[in-house]
């Protein structure tokens, strides 16, 4: 799968979650400081990218991703 497949599905998914408009979204948005995530959706995130990607992520590496890039590149990783 191509980056630039997994950038629009993870801002596909990004939006959903947090309930905001995938055009807010740009490669160094933080989830938390620019995108307004808690805790919690921080979790929802990670079950979403599972679901999306169908792929398991390592939770507590999955929630030390900050940017909707570091999110692109860690899936990417995984997907290899």
């Amino acid at each position: 799968m191509q980056k630039d497949e997994i950038k629009a599905r993870v801002k596909k998914v990004i939006a959903q979650v947090l309930g905001i408009d995938e055009s807010e979204i740009n490669d160094e948005a933080n989830f938390i400081f620019d995108l307004g995530a808690d805790s919690r959706q921080s979790l929802e995130l990670v079950a979403a990218f599972e679901e999306e990607f169908d792929i398991e992520m390592d939770e507590d590496k999955a929630l030390e991703v900050q940017t909707v890039s570091d999110a692109v590149d860690f899936i990417a990783q995984i997907l290899v």
